[in-house]
């Protein structure tokens, strides 16, 4: 049975600057790969690629399919749904209002699917229940990070692809989010996480790839990943060793 995705021999370029080289990968359902490495490895570039908002050359299957030709609102109506580096929330509106709009994709659902989902999500996230009513520009950094995980729920969503979802957010607030992700992995969702905090991100993570310069330049299970010297020492500290995998 093939994989949920499957990435082959991917390349993405900006112009003539090529910042994904023959990256391969893939993932099951309801599992979590991660893919770790610094500041300007072509971690965003990738996901971008797989949401259809970068051209790319190379292969990408979904459910044994290319999608070579889907569109991004195809590959949402199909259960792939991308949650931003920058989480892009309207701030101007409400928590409820955000969640309604994660929803979009499935318009034809009725609404009494679409709120039997918003409820599902509440009882997932309870803070977001709890500020329901408030505009999502008032939200703290933690908040922000589980309504932008929230909306994307929202699309029923098959492959989750997350771009950062630690970034900016104090360490006990990086744990709770961690804790969400790990725990959605047990609705069947896949989640495929892109993470600079490789501690946090092997620790929940089946599966591991380390992206350097675009390349793929180590992989395996997430446990292997954090044993391995290479690994502990550049993106672990003097402590990685003794990090568990997912």
């Amino acid at each position: 049975m093939s994989a949920l995705l499957e990435v082959r021999d991917l390349h993405v370029a900006y112009g003539k600057v090529e910042a994904v080289h023959g990256v391969s990968l893939a993932i099951d359902a309801a599992r979590i790969v991660t893919v770790i490495g610094p500041n300007g490895a072509g971690k965003t570039t990738l996901l971008a690629a797989v949401m259809g908002l970068q051209p790319s050359r190379g292969e990408i299957r979904y459910e044994g399919q290319s999608v070579a030709e889907w569109a991004v609102e195809e590959r949402v109506a199909r259960g792939v749904c991308l949650v931003p580096e920058r989480r892009e929330l309207f701030a101007a509106m409400s928590v409820a209002d955000n969640l309604a709009l994660g929803a979009f994709s499935r318009r034809r659902d009725g609404k009494r699917a679409v709120a039997a989902t918003q409820d599902e999500v509440y009882a997932r996230l309870p803070r977001l229940a709890e500020r329901r009513r408030q505009l999502a520009g008032t939200l703290s950094g933690g908040e922000r990070q589980m309504l932008a995980l929230g909306r994307a729920l929202m699309s029923k969503p098959r492959l989750l692809l997350l771009d950062e979802p630690s970034l900016g957010l104090a360490p006990l607030i990086v744990k709770e989010i961690f804790s969400i992700i790990t725990r959605l992995r047990e609705t069947g969702v896949a989640i495929l996480l892109v993470e600079q905090n490789a501690r946090a991100a092997l620790q929940v993570a089946d599966y591991g790839y380390v992206l350097e310069t675009g390349e793929l330049a180590i992989e395996g299970p997430s446990a292997t990943l954090a044993a391995d010297p290479r690994v502990a020492v550049t993106y672990l500290g003097k402590a990685g060793t003794r990090v568990a995998g997912g």
